[in-house]
């Protein structure tokens, strides 16, 4: 079941990167740099200091941008063309010493996850965003976080867990994406007209 393990691993990393890229890739770092942990495939090279010092350092930036209303949404405007990229690398590196066809699978599922994920906090922020008080900022940051950590723990330790906690989180994306796709829209109007100097209004179609 070792070919299980490493799709488990790859699906959970790629998943996570969606929603804190720069908290995976420190913690995988960090893993086999201290822990001993034998990452599969391409994965090993996250065993670098500088890889660890930069996505250490990234994250502490995201961990600030996070906790500032419509700054967080501009961050993940941005990181769009980051995290979905980079959650298919993920899968790819993982996966590279398996058979090419479950490479292969494995990038496309990958970026479709760490979409799916980024998409789902994404939208989660719009609707915070257009609360009045600031508080809901900072308790999603820090749940997207402990979600990040120990996603990307259970991915390395625990496959058959974090095996489960994808497939419900894809079941709840399918049935929630109408809803999702609609802030998602929400978010790049609030962003465009907070990047132009505008006053955003809510109610706007």
């Amino acid at each position: 079941m070792e070919w299980f393990s490493t799709l488990s691993l790859a699906l959970g990393s790629a998943w996570t990167s969606g929603i804190n890229l720069y908290a995976t890739v420190a913690v995988l770092g960090i893993l086999e740099k201290f822990a001993g942990t034998k990452l599969p495939g391409g994965l090993d090279v996250l065993n670098n200091w500088w890889i660890i010092g930069i996505a250490a350092g990234l994250y502490l930036v995201e961990f600030f941008a996070d906790k500032i209303p419509y700054v967080d949404s501009v961050w993940d405007v941005v990181h769009t063309f980051i995290r979905v990229p980079a959650g298919a690398v993920v899968a790819y590196a993982a996966t590279d010493q398996l058979d090419p066809t479950l490479t292969v699978s494995a990038a496309l599922l990958g970026g479709g996850l760490a979409f799916a994920s980024h998409g789902t906090k994404t939208a989660a922020r719009v609707a915070a965003n257009l609360s009045p008080e600031p508080v809901s900022n900072w308790v999603l940051s820090i749940v997207e976080d402990v979600i990040a950590f120990v996603g990307t723990l259970l991915a390395v330790f625990a496959p058959f867990v974090i095996a489960a906690v994808l497939a419900l989180f894809a079941i709840t994306f399918i049935y929630l994406f109408p809803k999702i796709l609609r802030r998602l829209i929400r978010m790049f109007k609030a962003v465009a007209a907070f990047l132009s100097g505008r006053k955003f209004d809510p109610a706007a179609r």
